[in-house]
């Protein structure tokens, strides 16, 4: 990893997890995600991670039409890096999770490192009998059977096919030590091409949990097993996430704030906004005397295409 000290702020506006009764903050309408977006930037993020939700009804969606209406506008308002996810969500296919890189070719998506189970059913519970919509229970419930997947194969086709056929580099989704592995045996084999954006997600069920001695692990097997190739980044999933921020930052890493990952601002208190939650460890890192890259720093630092050569 570089000892630049100019960390990414990555916002991760919505996500498939969180369903819209648990806040009514969590934006899913076309309008509310673009404004959130464009407020994220505002407020320090220099990357917007996206997923895609019905407009109608919230529920994760791989429709590439729903991204362009997010897309565009978000590149008129702003100079951001837009990660798009390709992770999707439960019951979606791979082929359908791709189909978005295909049409907008953007600067950076995700590739997650392996098949795993998320679990989001332990969240029924809490809002049982109080659902805005009809679909959100089934939703959280088929994640206790449906495993995410991404196999070997599905990497593979990302690394031969999808990245160079785009142009967009990736945002390495590792949720345990065995994916630190995997990437480190495709980099050996000369698929993954540095700088390596790795972002390290702790506290997901089904992955590895967020302590601290779990993170300087990882970061020790990431160096070891990458050296010098990687750009590092964290997020810590629900109540998680600005303690897993600020020691992450401490230990030389970029950072990963927003509604996807966590709902709240502090303890009890809902996060009005992603823009809040990029206030907020944005004044943690400048209280550390750590300086925030910019959209255009962050493309230096992940040499990534521009865009100009974006296809939306």
């Amino acid at each position: 990893m570089s000892m630049t000290r100019k960390v990414i702020i990555t916002c991760a506006v919505t996500g498939s997890g969180h369903t819209p009764t648990m806040s009514p903050h969590l934006p899913f309408s076309v309008e509310d995600v673009v404004a959130d977006s464009v407020a994220a930037v505002e407020a320090g993020a220099s990357v917007i991670h996206l997923h895609a939700r019905d407009p109608r009804d919230g529920r994760p969606t791989p429709d590439p039409a729903v991204f362009l209406e997010y897309l565009k506008p978000i590149k008129a308002a702003t100079d951001a890096v837009v990660s798009i996810t390709t992770g999707g969500g439960t019951g979606m296919t791979v082929q359908q999770r791709l189909e978005v890189i295909d049409v907008a070719r953007p600067e950076l998506c995700t590739l997650n490192l392996g098949t795993m189970n998320y679990g989001g059913f332990p969240m029924i519970d809490k809002h049982r009998g109080q659902w805005r919509f009809d679909w959100e229970e089934p939703y959280l419930e088929s994640t206790r059977r449906e495993p995410f997947v991404s196999t070997y194969a599905d990497i593979e086709h990302m690394l031969r096919t999808v990245g160079p056929e785009t142009g967009a580099r990736f945002e390495y989704e590792a949720y345990d030590v065995g994916h630190l592995y995997t990437l480190a045996y495709y980099l050996d084999l000369g698929l993954v091409k540095p700088p390596i954006f790795l972002q390290t997600i702790m506290g997901v069920m089904g992955g590895i949990g967020a302590d601290v001695d779990h993170l300087a692990h990882m970061k020790r097997t990431a160096d070891r097993l990458l050296g010098d190739a990687y750009e590092w980044s964290v997020l810590g999933a629900g109540r998680h996430q600005f303690n897993m921020a600020t020691v992450a930052a401490v230990m030389g890493a970029h950072v990963r704030v927003g509604l996807e990952d966590g709902l709240y601002l502090g303890k009890g208190q809902l996060a009005p906004s992603n823009a809040d939650q990029v206030r907020k460890v944005r004044r943690i890192l400048e209280e550390l005397s750590l300086e925030v890259a910019t959209p255009e720093e962050t493309r230096r630092i992940l040499d990534l295409k521009g865009l100009d050569r974006v296809a939306f």
